[in-house]
């Protein structure tokens, strides 16, 4: 699918961001060509998103915008219908026995794994007509949020003022100490504690989780309705996907009696309708700098994208015989992964957006040394009425009191330093999933033998971690190799000697990467158990192995251990650097600037609205008649087929709202995340974000993101008219 860009640019097309923003140039909206500084560009009120944290709700917001005053009570309940599911996605409570929401992506893998003998539940969903028929999904838990304490002032006290290593240690000490302590506390015990970093390092908190770890599967749909579009389908809008489930938590055998839920409203949503999204959003990297941005432009996403490419062609050629569901999950979410990193570097190659965070970063210095000579003149006894504290944020209190200026410059030299080392770092580091198996674990057997002969302790305790790998296919081995050698090829160019050493065939000639993984496979002696087991114990044998899979890890072993050391040296530094911005960012702005996502519950608001996309205008809400419409379109064909219960629908179904979309502020983590009403009513559930949507990562732009939910009273139609689903419909209808 195109992205659509907010900007023409037919004169602009041939420069490169960097090229234009050194300029100062850049294409103005609706100028096609004209070309405007980039220095009258200016942030929006809401790049930094609008993920606020239950530890400081933003009741005056949401006041002051919506003319709605949610009180500590209406704040509390909702954070205890809410859930976070398992360690990938949200869900939430919707009725009084225990019953959980959430997406069917998200439950796909843990629904799936109850299946039975001759069952196939991808092709078939699952319906439990009793409470007896419901299944135990082993090892699936949830977690409820029941308790926050502030640790920022413990945390950064014992941080210190020592070297970028001693304060990180500081940290993890009183985190460490914290959780021990609480532990053993009487209103904590028996939680699951968390340490929760927000702003980088400018605030900490402790949360403390009720798990509950019976949970049951309840309903899921067949997968061609929870991924109809598939991968193409996929960030787009208009969208057809009943992507939902259902599960039960059980305490002491039976299910568990909540007062905390999120009642069913069936009746739909009004366009402009404030709507909130209470969820748990995996990570954002709104507060990073220009520099850092950047960096990820350049180097980090085109990497990451090149990985999942290969990789995901590499196991949808495997899959093609194996047919195997897990490894069909993990195709999945490559494909998923590439969209979305694909619309985040569309987002940061484009030199507007990059303006507006430069913009800020701008402003955002101004008015931390504002802030710093406010403090000093209130120090002096200067008037606080003409001190320049900007009105936007809380009352700065200095942070750290000297060297304001010079963070940006240090985060500058320290991304700089980054650069120099991310090609050896990256292409030879031993990860499997970038190198395959084998090569990765010839990796680890080198830096053995250099212990061997120099370190013996340090040996003997890597010693225990030289297992052999599996490889459960060669073919697929392979390709994951032949991958990494082109990857390393195009990175390092044909002179690196580490390329050399892969591609240079018997003749001098250099191989293609395919042939070089093929030969190596073919002539390493790595499969050899007694082989490898007589290596290990002879240790310095391997420094002059001439097996070549040995060779080839010892060209790049010693070049990614000086590589590596040093960007751990400087993602330390990175580190300590982040968490000053952060106290910054908090001392000036206070909670008027959200924090960075960090997979912790949060609550955030939007309206219903549509937008203009194509030349037209995207509805506020989809029908399932689209979805008919999507299935004869494309003849009844993957991944627009549908199973053979929905060919003939009734009348009525047609007509019945199916998903819609708001204007909320989501990111992967969201999955699964309850849509609610300014009365705690489930109006929806959140399953995906438009294309728009995708530079998210780094900058919130409202006005054409959009979240992508299933409709409530969607969900009950397909249960009453496909699914025959009456129980599941009157617990859900009454919450009982």
């Amino acid at each position: 699918m195109q992205v659509q860009h907010r900007w023409k640019r037919e004169a602009a097309v041939l420069l490169t961001a960097a090229t234009i923003l050194g300029s100062g140039l850049l294409p103005a909206k609706g100028q096609g060509a004209a070309a405007v500084r980039t220095d009258t560009v200016k942030a929006g009120p809401y790049d930094m998103g609008k993920m606020w944290t239950f530890d400081s709700p933003p009741k005056d917001y949401f006041a002051k915008t919506y003319g709605f005053k949610p009180d500590d009570k209406w704040f509390e309940e909702t954070r205890l219908a809410s859930l976070r599911f398992a360690d990938y996605c949200s869900a939430s409570f919707v009725s009084a026995s225990g019953l959980v929401m959430t997406n069917h992506h998200c439950a796909r893998e843990s629904g799936t794994g109850v299946a039975r003998k001759g069952e196939d539940l991808n092709n078939t969903g699952f319906y439990a007509k009793t409470l007896a028929e419901e299944r135990k999904v082993p090892g699936l838990f949830v977690d409820q949020l029941v308790k926050i304490e502030d640790i920022t002032k413990r945390v950064q006290d014992a941080m210190g003022t020592g070297s970028e290593r001693e304060q990180l240690r500081g940290r993890e000490q009183a985190f460490a100490a914290i959780k021990q302590e609480y532990t053993a506390r009487a209103d904590w015990k028996g939680l699951e504690l968390q340490t929760v970093t927000f702003y980088n390092g400018g605030r900490y908190a402790l949360y403390g989780f009720k798990r509950y770890t019976d949970v049951r599967l309840v309903f899921m749909p067949e997968l061609q309705l929870g991924f109809f579009g598939g991968d193409p389908d996929n960030f787009t809008y208009p969208r057809y996907a009943f992507d939902c489930s259902f599960f039960r938590v059980y305490d002491n055998g039976k299910p568990l009696q909540t007062k905390h839920f999120f009642k069913f409203n069936t009746n739909g949503v009004r366009e402009n309708e404030p709507i909130f999204v209470i969820g748990n959003p995996g990570s954002t990297e709104r507060l990073k700098t220009v520099a850092e941005l950047e960096f990820d432009r350049d180097l980090k996403i085109p990497y990451i994208l090149t990985l999942i490419r290969n990789r995901s062609a590499a196991l949808q050629a495997y899959n093609a015989t194996a047919k195997s569901d897990s490894i069909l999950n993990e195709i999945f979410s490559f494909e998923n992964s590439y969209k979305a990193y694909s619309g985040q570097l569309d987002g940061l190659r484009d030199p507007y957006l990059l303006a507006r965070k430069a913009a800020f970063e701008r402003q955002f210095k101004a008015d931390a040394l504002l802030g710093q000579s406010a403090k000093r003149e209130a120090q002096v006894g200067g008037s606080s009425a003409a001190s320049g504290v900007p009105a936007a944020g809380s009352t700065a209190t200095g942070g750290t009191a000297t060297g304001r200026a010079d963070v940006w410059a240090d985060m500058a030299e320290n991304v700089a330093a980054m650069r120099q080392v991310f090609n050896d770092n990256t292409y030879l580091s031993p990860n499997p999933l970038a190198r395959g198996e084998l090569l990765t674990f010839a990796h680890l057997l080198a830096q053995y033998g250099e212990f061997f002969l120099a370190q013996p302790r340090q040996a003997e305790r890597m010693r225990t971690m030289l297992e052999m790998p599996e490889v459960a296919s060669r073919s697929l081995e392979e390709s994951y190799l032949a991958a990494h050698l082109a990857e390393a090829q195009a990175a390092l160019g044909n002179d690196d000697p580490y390329v050399k050493a892969a591609l240079t065939g018997e003749n001098g000639q250099l191989r293609t990467p395919k042939e070089a993984a093929a030969y190596l496979l073919r002539s390493t002696k790595l499969f050899d158990k007694a082989f490898v087991e007589d290596l290990i114990t002879r240790g310095g044998a391997i420094t002059s192995s001439t097996d070549p899979m040995l060779v080839l890890a010892r060209a790049g072993q010693k070049r990614y251990d000086a590589a590596s050391q040093k960007m751990q040296q400087v993602n330390a530094r990175q580190e300590v650097l982040s968490s000053q911005l952060g106290r910054y960012v908090y001392d000036v702005y206070g909670n008027n600037v959200p924090p960075d996502a960090t997979f912790s519950l949060r609550i955030n608001d939007g309206i219903v609205k549509g937008y203009p996309y194509n030349g037209t205008v995207a509805p506020v809400i989809t029908t399932f008649a689209g979805l008919y419409d999507r299935n004869y379109s494309f003849g009844d064909k993957y991944p627009w087929s549908l199973p053979a219960r929905w060919k003939n629908p009734p009348a009525e179904l047609l007509k019945q709202p199916m998903c819609f979309i708001t204007t909320n502020d989501i990111i992967g983590g969201n999955s699964g995340s309850p849509m609610i009403n300014k009365n705690r009513e489930a109006v929806g559930l959140v399953f995906d974000g438009n294309m728009e949507s995708l530079p998210g990562s780094f900058i919130f732009v409202p006005d054409k993101n959009r979240s992508i939910s299933v409709h409530a009273g969607g969900m009950v139609a397909a249960m009453r008219y496909i699914y025959k689903a009456d129980r599941l419909i009157l617990e859900l209808t009454t919450g009982k």
